[in-house]
């Protein structure tokens, strides 16, 4: 029975929590970063996150890896939902150069989905979070063609 009540007190302080810090971040931490990025593209936050504006025109701070043609982010809140089926136009800002690509979120390849986020978050715990894979090549059909 005290395990019962102790699980329910965790799972009511972890329903509290996690949209509070969704919203601490979202109007709190993520404008001074998006201002960083954007002002000051030189210094070390800019050198593992870039500005992301997403098809719905929201822009959002993310942690990327660029290798080539290809720039890929992890994606821990919902946002990557805008990008479920592929073919969508992005921009990006990536140490002060502004860059277009066409987005997808990976969801069908956990072996790929694992290799890349072992490079682009070493550290990170696996199994978390949705890959999102940006071709720099413009000729990619986009998802409305």
């Amino acid at each position: 029975m005290k395990f019962l009540i102790f699980a329910c007190l965790v799972a009511a302080v972890l329903a509290l929590a996690l949209p509070a810090v969704f919203f601490f971040n979202e109007w709190f931490v993520n404008p001074g970063v998006v201002r960083e990025l954007t002002t000051e593209p030189d210094r070390e936050r800019a050198q593992k996150v870039m500005l992301l504006t997403l098809p719905s025109a929201r822009q959002i701070p993310v942690n990327y890896l660029r290798e080539g043609d290809r720039v890929y982010a992890g994606a821990d809140g919902r946002w990557w939902r805008e990008l479920v089926g592929g073919g969508f136009r992005v921009e990006m800002l990536l140490r002060g150069e502004k860059l277009e690509g066409v987005a997808r979120a990976v969801r069908d390849d956990p072996d790929y989905t694992r290799a890349v986020f072992a490079r682009l978050r070493p550290s990170a715990l696996p199994g978390f979070g949705t890959l999102i894979e940006i071709r720099l090549d413009s000729e990619l059909p986009l998802a409305d063609e």
